[in-house]
């Protein structure tokens, strides 16, 4: 935001704290998040009267008109790179990318180009109004280097904070294609007996287990007892051979822990194709086809891709619903498992 905003605290009984009146009287399309109300307060960009309110803990009254003044957003260190995008969607407030596999989300070390931001950073240029005061891209969520997909990205801090607000309620529509080992079927009482796993109407495999670090390997996630809250739902779609030896489904996060998916399916036994991580070794099943075979065992990557999105947009309000077809190393993938 380039603009002063002006806005005018007119609740008698709430709280006369300068941060906690603009956290409740601010409008809601600013975009304005409490941690940003208050990096502004403590810059010297809110005043009153031409008074320049710095703490917290001013005063407000009834009536008061509080003009919070935006300072031109700062560039960030990082480098813009001509790196091909996917655009599926791109307005003023926000850009949906189908990401390539193989492309890391944000830097990190090890990363620091090559990434999806430093693509963004290149690829929006100057309609990229701040976030936080940055003139960068707002990541809201990630999906994994080797999983291919669909990700939305904020343009401004009004987006910013709507989406954040969504992934954060789990309001956002996510779908995923998934190939794994086996066959997650109902009738298989080795699965069925397993206290994280029940089945919904239609077929769906609910998986209910806590995810956090590794106790061991702190590059892994892992069911561990006191991990965050993660339910994932899994709906059969094919089966493939038979008996069957993999099958394809799609998935729906309730929750985003990291390689949530991942995790839950390897735990119950059926691992997702390919993934190099949670997979481990693999007897392939005899009676699988010689080109399944070779196209399961050297496929390079977990075989996921986000295929649905959809959400509120923050600033109009209107309900977007995105989908992005199979990639090409899974449409194979799939073809092979078929044949």
């Amino acid at each position: 935001m380039s603009s002063p905003a002006v806005l005018t605290v007119i609740i008698s009984d709430g709280p006369d704290r300068l941060d906690k009146a603009l956290a409740r009287d601010v409008p809601e399309d600013a975009g304005l998040s409490r941690s940003r109300l208050a990096k502004l307060i403590t810059e010297g960009g809110v005043s009153r009267d031409g008074q320049t309110l710095t703490s917290p803990k001013d005063k407000v009254q009834p009536g008061d008109e509080i003009t919070l003044a935006f300072a031109p957003p700062e560039e960030v260190d990082l480098r813009p790179e001509p790196i091909p995008l996917d655009v599926v969607w791109e307005d003023d407030e926000l850009i949906v990318i189908n990401k390539p596999p193989g492309l890391v989300v944000h830097p990190a070390p090890g990363a620091w180009s090559g990434t999806l931001v430093n693509a963004l950073m290149h690829h929006c240029g100057d309609s990229l109004s701040g976030i936080g005061g940055e003139r960068r891209p707002g990541i809201v969520h990630r999906i994994d280097k080797d999983t291919s997909g669909l990700l939305v990205v904020a343009k401004t801090d009004r987006a910013h904070t709507g989406l954040a607000a969504q992934f954060a309620a789990h309001d956002v529509e996510r779908a995923y294609v998934a190939f794994c080992h086996g066959l997650p079927d109902a009738a298989d009482p080795r699965l069925a007996g397993q206290p994280i796993v029940s089945f919904e109407a239609g077929g769906i495999l609910k998986i209910d287990a806590p995810i956090g670090r590794h106790r061991t390997d702190r590059q892994k996630q892992a069911v561990v007892p006191g991990g965050r809250h993660a339910v994932t739902r899994a709906r059969v779609e094919t089966a493939f051979g038979s008996p069957p030896a993999a099958a394809r489904l799609t998935c729906w996060l309730e929750t985003g822990r990291t390689h949530q998916i991942r995790v839950h399916l390897s735990k119950v036994g059926h691992a997702l194709i390919g993934d190099p991580v949670y997979g481990g070794a693999r007897k392939l099943p005899a009676a699988m086809s010689e080109a399944a075979r070779t196209a399961v065992a050297g496929f390079p990557r977990q075989a996921l891709h986000a295929a649905t999105l959809g959400f509120v947009h923050p600033a109009t309000q209107e309900r977007h619903r995105f989908a992005a077809p199979l990639p090409a190393d899974m449409q194979a993938l799939e073809a092979a498992l078929a044949g």
